[in-house]
């Protein structure tokens, strides 16, 4: 893909971002991402030092690329999160959750400039996570999705409603639960939240 100026990967893919409050079917197209893989409760300080390191490193790549004269949009903080015995995660303690928080970003990024984003990053020792960033193609293919709005916790309904909407499709869900995050929990009322769930289905 040519370098593109100003370039905002949300806009560019809406099809993949589409925020209905009931489910529907998404095709979702192979997709780089800047990851960091965790295990635990989210919240508290573990947690933050990942989310601390991820966006660190996506800035520093940003201005970077904004430096060269190829600007583009940071992309929302989504995460998947699953449980080591495959099961559903929510029948789990929170600290038993695996995840993987998640930077989409523009299909030109190199490993090169990712290297050396981090290596930036951890001159300066605000973020001592930014070694463990990977950048990773996911492709996850046939999707449902709906929006979700109201505190993560209460998330439950709407994944029922997923299930049983693929189940009279004939389908079921796979793969990690994917929250795509568009609103700031540091901004907005849990009361408010919106975020995107995403199960790849088959």
């Amino acid at each position: 893909m040519a370098k593109q100026a100003k370039l905002d990967l949300f806009k560019k893919f809406r099809s993949e971002y589409i925020m209905p409050k009931q489910p529907l079917f998404i095709m979702v197209g192979p997709a780089k991402y800047l990851t960091i893989f965790g295990h635990g409760a989210p919240g508290g300080e573990h947690f933050g030092q990942h989310v601390s390191a991820l966006y660190s490193v996506a800035y520093t790549l940003k201005m970077t690329e904004k430096r060269a004269g190829y600007d583009y949009k940071v992309c929302h903080l989504e995460g998947q999160w699953w449980a080591e015995d495959g099961s559903d995660f929510r029948t789990h303690q929170p600290q038993e959750w695996d995840w993987r928080l998640m930077i989409r970003v523009p299909e030109f990024l190199t490993q090169k400039e990712l290297d050396a984003a981090i290596k930036a990053v951890l001159v300066k020792g605000k973020a001592p996570l930014a070694g463990e960033i990977k950048l990773e193609d996911i492709a996850e293919g046939r999707c449902v999705q709906m929006l979700h709005v109201g505190p993560y916790a209460d998330e439950h309904p709407s994944v029922e409603k997923m299930q049983h909407f693929a189940e009279g499709q004939g389908l079921h869900l796979r793969g990690p639960h994917h929250e795509i995050y568009v609103s700031d929990p540091n901004r907005v009322p849990k009361e408010r939240l919106r975020t995107i769930l995403r199960y790849p289905v088959e």
